[in-house]
């Protein structure tokens, strides 16, 4: 029998870990931002350099939804906790690796090949991991609390960006020269410490108490993900559309910003990295109270409400961030941030119940990693092509900023519908223990 402490060990472990995991993955994110392109995709126009670099961070986001598909059966077979193990290792190899890899100066081509494939590991790695993580917060959860404690996994995202800012604000005060030759690799490294911490923390928490019994009653699927795409592929549609600007506004106001304000407005980037870590310390404090918030008067009509929001947000954002005063772009970029994080704290325990227990963790995954990998993965780049064609000019930015907040408001109206049903646990077609 489980003892009492495991619920909220569960909700800590899932914190942690993902926290651990949206480090490394938000040190690759803020490196393409400001060195990558030098490093490893070297060019006379920095424009093609940034591009290049932030193409290599979409590469992660391709091997997502398979991987997500790969962990989700997986998780759905054998259990979650084996596979946040294996994930975790993955990810801090993976980051160490680059850490370590040689510069195109150095190797030519055998540079970006290098960076590629390990960006791979990564997007692997995260496609597996954020599924299993929801699932063993939510799962161990009381029934009535389950969207505060999968909020708990949601929370690895702001404080992971808080460790990678802190990384590259630290590195960042070196000499340019140092910070290109050897300081930026300082954060990957240090992945390999936190890795150990993150293993060594998962190996306490117990297997989730929902699959468990489910296992115990001889209730899995043997093939999970070709269950859940046959039978819940309208759910995996409506909860990949309705976590888009969870995915892509993050992306949006963390990575891109970073190259609209240096790039186009001459800011510096220690200011924009000063600006982005308030604004990230305020979202770590506000989505636990947006999930309380969500239980207390319905996670339905408090997503629509914040997707609702998500829309007109980019638009004062743009204002006070074209002041270049870093009190106003930071209440700009707070401003947006906050509500698209509402949905972001929120959504994950709210997809969860439109699954079948047995399927669960294939079906969010999908869902999740099929979002990010067309809208998380892309948005800066497009971003970056956006800024370039209509130079000096935010209001095409704002209205790709719109349009993902309204496939969120789709998505979220489409679940509602659903979920107004009861999610009926289907018996699977072939029963094995």
């Amino acid at each position: 029998m489980h003892s009492t402490p495991q619920p909220r060990r569960a909700a800590a472990a899932a914190f942690i870990g993902t926290t651990i995991e949206f480090y490394d993955f938000y040190i690759y994110a803020t490196a393409a931002a400001l060195v990558l392109g030098q490093v490893f995709f070297p060019s006379s126009d920095p424009v093609t350099s940034t591009l290049a670099a932030f193409g290599s961070f979409a590469v992660g986001f391709v091997a997502r939804p398979l991987a997500g598909m790969v962990f989700g059966h997986l998780g759905d077979r054998l259990g979650r906790k084996k596979m946040l193990l294996v994930t975790m290792a993955l990810m801090g190899l993976a980051t160490t690796g680059i850490g370590l890899l040689p510069s195109y100066a150095s190797v030519g081509i055998w540079a970006p090949i290098g960076l590629i494939v390990l960006r791979l590991i990564q997007g692997i790695s995260v496609g597996g991991e954020w599924g299993g993580a929801v699932l063993m917060a939510s799962e161990h959860a009381p029934a009535r609390r389950k969207t505060f404690y999968a909020s708990f996994a949601q929370l690895g995202s702001p404080a992971g960006l808080l460790l990678a800012l802190i990384a590259f604000r630290l590195v960042t005060s070196l000499a340019p020269e140092d910070f290109l030759t050897w300081g930026w690799r300082l954060p990957f490294l240090a992945s390999g410490v936190l890795m150990m911490v993150g293993l060594m923390i998962r190996s306490g928490v117990h297997e989730s108490p929902e699959f468990a019994k489910a296992r115990d009653n001889q209730e899995t699927a043997r093939y999970p993900v070709l269950e859940v795409i046959r039978d819940c592929w309208r759910q995996i549609l409506l909860a990949a559309a309705a976590v888009t600007i969870g995915s892509a506004g993050f992306f949006f106001t963390n990575t891109f910003m970073i190259t609209y304000v240096t790039q186009y407005q001459g800011i510096p980037r220690a200011t924009i990295l000063d600006c982005l870590f308030l604004v990230t310390v305020i979202q770590l404090l506000s989505q636990p109270l947006s999930a309380l918030l969500a239980e207390r008067i319905g996670e339905g009509r408090f997503l629509t409400l914040v997707a609702l929001l998500c829309m007109v947000t980019p638009y004062p954002m743009f204002l006070l961030v074209g002041t270049q005063n870093i009190l106003l772009m930071t209440l700009g970029i707070a401003l947006a941030v906050v509500i698209l994080s509402a949905l972001y704290a929120v959504i994950a325990g709210y997809m969860t119940q439109a699954f079948p227990v047995h399927l669960r963790y294939s079906g969010i995954s999908i869902a999740y990693q099929l979002s990010c990998a067309l809208a998380g993965g892309t948005t800066p780049l497009l971003g970056t092509l956006l800024a370039s064609k209509f130079s000096g000019q935010w209001l095409p930015l704002a209205l790709f900023f719109s349009l993902l907040s309204a496939l969120s408001l789709i998505g979220v109206c489409g679940l509602a519908r659903m979920r107004a049903k009861p999610v009926v646990q289907p018996a699977p077609q072939e029963v094995y223990p």
